[in-house]
């Protein structure tokens, strides 16, 4: 304490403290417990023999719900108008060694926050010691007014010059010294709160364990830190790799009876296909191929669904060099004829499910170009029959010495895009390799296990969780070849079938929960992760009841690989999308290509002056100036706009071309969307602007409501007053609109433009 304080003044806080703690009825060590100090220091302060930090005394009357005065003077503050402190005449509290702090408002009584002065003496050896860090609930804004302030909150550390301020949260462990040869005065003012809610904090996940080397451990090499979480990724020997004989054909070789798919058709007959089974496969279908005029560079288009023969035609297509191009059997006419103009497909492989394949016709009837033309699963007039052909030709295949690799071009997807024709996102080999985090270090692939990620094969998605990590980490893959989603249909087979990894986007985590999850033995899953839209904080609830796991969200595009994720071994936090991958150099920027500070919105990008990180796309394939628009002076644009926090977590805001001007603020339609899917009534929900003389843009929510749930005056008025109260103010959508569906992509993203 200060010099001037008596040891009858100790003795006398000491023993208020004591008082106190016996008429709360708590023992030193339930004290101790509350206020995080050891019993033995409590007992000693008790004592009132020694110094009583001012961390202590905050504490205990935070603890006690009493004013720091009461248990400083022994009796309460009766000021409430306002109260003047002269210098010099604040209140002393508390000294620690080389620290003086006095209360500027000790006559002041139900204070909401209390406000200090402070001395720090200046120590050179302090300059060389790990700085002291302490916690306590609420949050602190502290301003230097002489002297230079050195502070650590968690692994951060900043300096405040005079005139500098900061504002923190104060349950996190802090500390400060004094630093450039002189003491430092500062104002701090401590608003007390509530403990810190860990429940906004989702427990870490550790790596999965391999027992022996990875195949594609001669392409990648990974450093971790001692929690399995990932450091640093290096790939190497690409420029020979090719998945189709260097994952596949290997693992075969070394583990031919190893497990690749356990593939269920829509009537549930079971087929377990082992990586043997895909060797010989796929070398048939690539001989198979061949004989139909197929060869390295020709475009393939694939249709199929979630057919088995999706697995084995794509790797035979890797092994030819000829170029997949991945599509939904969703498209009509004008899409196949798009596509096949756009990439110019020679040759297309449909399902015989549905009406696809005569649409597929009649577009190939305005594309003399398409020549080849295979059904699976049946057969046509016109059409090759895959299923009853293939098994003719052999399952011996050699690598050719100009086998397509590296650089060269394996597959294309077209984009999603709301507006405008897609662009065909072109994609090298190494695209594969690329996906090694994403299975790994998100999805949590077990080398013995089973991951399950719903997706139909026309999508990137697919290819993300069904087909090239999981392999990659010589797990087995999953898939449920249903026409209809059924939440009762699909939660038994996770028991069934022991599904390990489990991933899917939050609409379809929505639907899983209407199955009533306590109703399912869920406990074979080890780990689940979602990406695509927002989390609802329901969904999270409901899936950690069930499982104990809390979802791992993530994010990426067409273009890339996982490029920003919760990945395991990590701490994650609701409502972000992660941190940036090792993989990627991911940045945050202004329109000048300037990085943001931390809770400034800016575009995502990634930068590529270095070097270009394995799985970002090629090209726009055949269209250069779309290319330059996207990737250019040393970054690729992802069109995407988020904010960092100070700990790196990145959460998502919007397009830029959907942000909403609204009275000079920018606001973002992802954020009023996951506040509004939040409701129970909601099914879906857009946000769009609307025009308006006044205010520029004001916000517009075009909402679907559950069957039975009436489009009131009223209702619109509750998620109005639901918004403000769980947004800032400004950002409630003035425009309610209910409407039976929202206009969609082929993909199922939401057109805003059209909203």
């Amino acid at each position: 304490m200060n010099p001037k304080n008596t040891m009858m003044q100790l003795s006398e806080i000491a023993t208020r403290i004591k008082e106190m703690r016996e008429i709360m009825g708590w023992s030193i060590a339930e004290l101790a417990e509350k206020v995080d100090f050891t019993e033995e220091r409590c007992t000693i302060y008790e004592s009132g023999m020694i110094d009583i930090p001012f961390s202590f005394i905050h504490k205990c009357a935070l603890a006690f719900d009493v004013e720091m005065t009461e248990l400083l003077e022994g009796r309460a503050a009766n000021l409430s108008s306002y109260t003047i402190t002269r210098k010099g005449a604040g209140q002393t509290t508390a000294q620690e060694d080389g620290i003086d702090i006095a209360n500027l408002a000790p006559k002041f009584r139900n204070k909401i926050a209390e406000p200090y002065w402070v001395r720090y003496e200046y120590d050179a050896a302090q300059e060389n010691k790990p700085i002291h860090l302490a916690t306590h609930s609420g949050q602190e804004f502290d301003i230097v007014m002489s002297g230079r302030l050195k502070i650590q909150l968690g692994q951060h550390v900043e300096y405040l010059n005079e005139g500098d301020s900061i504002y923190y949260d104060s349950s996190a462990p802090h500390g400060m010294i004094a630093v450039g040869g002189q003491d430092c005065v500062f104002c701090a003012v401590v608003l007390p709160g509530e403990k810190t809610v860990e429940t906004e904090v989702r427990k870490s996940v550790a790596t999965a364990k391999t027992s022996a080397p990875l195949v594609c451990g001669k392409f990648v090499s990974t450093a971790e830190d001692e929690n399995g979480c990932l450091e640093s990724i290096r790939f190497k020997n690409t420029e020979t790799f090719n998945f189709g004989f260097d994952i596949v054909d290997e693992i075969a070789r070394r583990e031919p009876d190893k497990l690749a798919m356990l593939h269920l058709d829509v009537n549930k007959t079971e087929r377990r296909f082992t990586f043997k089974d895909m060797k010989d496969m796929s070398n048939q279908y690539a001989n198979y191929f061949t004989s139909l005029g197929i060869k390295k560079g020709d475009k393939v288009m694939l249709v199929l669904k979630r057919h088995y023969q999706f697995w084995p035609a794509m790797v035979a297509l890797h092994k030819l060099g000829a170029v997949a191009i991945p599509a939904t059997n969703q498209l009509k006419v004008h899409d196949f004829v798009y596509r096949y103009n756009a990439a110019g497909v020679s040759a297309i492989l449909c399902t015989a499910d549905g009406d696809t394949a005569d649409l597929a016709e009649v577009a190939a009837a305005e594309c003399p170009q398409v020549t080849t033309k295979i059904l699976v699963g049946g057969s046509k007039e016109g059409w090759h029959d895959l299923d009853a052909e293939y098994s003719l030709f052999t399952r011996h295949l050699d690598r050719p010495a100009d086998a397509s690799a590296g650089d060269d071009i394996a597959l294309m997807f077209f984009t999603s895009g709301t507006t405008g024709n897609p662009k065909m996102a072109a994609h090298k080999h190494t695209y594969a390799l690329g996906h090694y985090v994403t299975a790994k270090y998100w999805h949590c692939c077990e080398r013995d296990g089973l991951h399950l990620t719903i997706s139909d094969t026309g999508w990137g998605k697919s290819l993300w969780g069904k087909l090239y990590g999981q392999w990659l980490c010589e797990g087995a893959v999953f898939v449920y070849d249903f026409d209809r989603f059924d939440e009762n249909d699909i939660l038994p087979m996770f028991a069934k079938y022991n599904i390990t990894t489990f991933c899917a986007p939050p609409t379809m985590l929505r639907m899983l929960i209407r199955g009533d999850l306590s109703k399912y033995d869920l406990s074979s899953i080890h780990h689940m992760t979602t990406a695509g839209e927002a989390l609802n904080p329901e969904v999270f609830k409901k899936f950690k009841e069930a499982t104990g796991l809390e979802i791992m969200e993530g994010f990426g595009q067409t273009e890339t690989t996982l490029t920003i994720a919760n990945l395991v071994g990590t701490t994650p936090k609701l409502g972000s999308m992660g941190k940036a991958s090792p993989q990627y150099d991911i940045d945050i920027v202004d329109a000048e290509g300037k990085s943001v500070a931390p809770g400034e919105v800016g575009e995502i990008v990634i930068h590529t002056e270095k070097n270009v990180p394995c799985g970002l796309y090629r090209e726009y394939y055949l269209d250069e100036e779309k290319t330059k628009e996207a990737w250019y002076d040393g970054m690729y644009h992802t069109g995407d706009t988020a904010w960092r926090d100070e700990d790196g977590y990145i959460f998502y805001v919007s397009r830029i071309d959907d942000v909403i001007k609204s009275s000079g603020y920018r606001i973002g339609p992802f954020e009023i969307e996951s506040v509004i899917m939040e409701l129970p009534y909601v099914v879906e929900c857009g946000v769009s602007a609307v025009p308006d003389p006044v205010r520029g843009q004001v916000v517009k929510a075009s909402i679907v409501l559950t069957k039975g749930t009436e489009g009131t005056e009223e209702l619109k008025k509750e998620i109005q007053k639901y918004v403000k109260e769980n947004t800032a103010p400004y950002k409630y959508p003035r425009v309610v609109v209910f409407r039976d569906s929202l206009p969609k992509t082929i993909s199922g993203k939401i057109q805003r433009n059209k909203l």
